[in-house]
């Protein structure tokens, strides 16, 4: 199993990363070296080549028993005091009483629900679903906020993502969870309707190209949650949603996700 690796200094983190989603990747793992420099580290496939990229890279050969050895270490993902995210592969064990559980398996795309970002992501997505609200999910990766949103009681959630690998594993997710959920690759420019509830989880660079879709795509009234963003750094990615205006900030070990409407 072939790993690229890109090095690069510490407050370009967030640009390099974004550079790897424009290509197509499903996860990006982060690997800091010391207090300035941090190493990428994704999967382009096996026979892809090095891409141009202003940052120095390199290939690395890793065991793909070893890559997949944090299977071993899973445990169930409590997101809220209520909510929790199950491992598929986990042995169940049967949570608080009352408690929502989302059942998920990641397979090659990016979204275990374990991230802040997606924790908070869900949480947000949960005060705001009403059983009349039509979701769309940015960026769905594994499905999971997707999924939740139907889970929560949302009439309808579609999903979309660069990468073709999170097609089947939502629609997988989905019917674990047993929920439905329209999947595809298609760009959120080519996304057609409204939606009262737009969930984000994209790194800033990204929310703010397709700032201009997301005002789009958002109904009248609608909401829109964005995250993907750090909590100190964030305001010229509302700056380019305006007009829409912030509601609510909900914040997780340095990372953010704001509600605007």
């Amino acid at each position: 199993m072939r790993q690229f690796v890109l090095t690069v200094a510490a407050h370009e983190v967030e640009l390099a990363s974004d550079a790897l989603w424009g290509l197509g990747v499903v996860a990006v793992e982060e690997r800091p070296l010391d207090e300035d420099t941090v190493e990428l580290w994704t999967s382009l496939g096996d026979d892809a080549g090095e891409p141009d990229l202003p940052w120095p890279s390199r290939f690395e050969e890793v065991d793909a028993a070893v890559a997949d050895t944090w299977r071993q270490f899973a445990e169930p993902i409590n997101v809220d005091h209520d909510l929790v995210v199950q491992p598929a592969w986990v042995a169940f064990a049967p949570p608080r009483d009352g408690a929502t559980v989302l059942v998920i398996e990641p397979g090659s795309t990016f979204g275990m629900g374990d991230h802040p970002t997606t924790r908070l992501t869900l949480v947000a997505a949960r005060r705001w679903v009403q059983p009349q609200t039509r979701v769309l999910d940015v960026g769905c990766g594994s499905g999971v906020l997707a999924i939740g949103a139907m889970v929560f009681g949302a009439a309808s959630a579609v999903g979309i993502d660069i990468a073709p690998a999170a097609v089947p594993v939502t629609l997988e997710n989905a019917r674990a969870n047993g929920v439905t959920v329209d999947v595809s690759t298609t760009p959120l420019e080519d996304v057609e309707g409204e939606f009262e509830l737009v969930l984000a989880n994209i790194l800033a660079p990204a929310l703010v190209a397709l700032a201009p879709h997301l005002r789009r795509v958002l109904a009248p009234g609608g909401t829109l949650v964005v995250s993907g963003i750090l909590a100190e750094t964030h305001q010229h990615v509302l700056d380019a949603l305006a007009p829409l205006e912030p509601v609510h900030t909900d914040i997780l070990d340095g990372w953010a996700a704001v509600t605007l409407r």
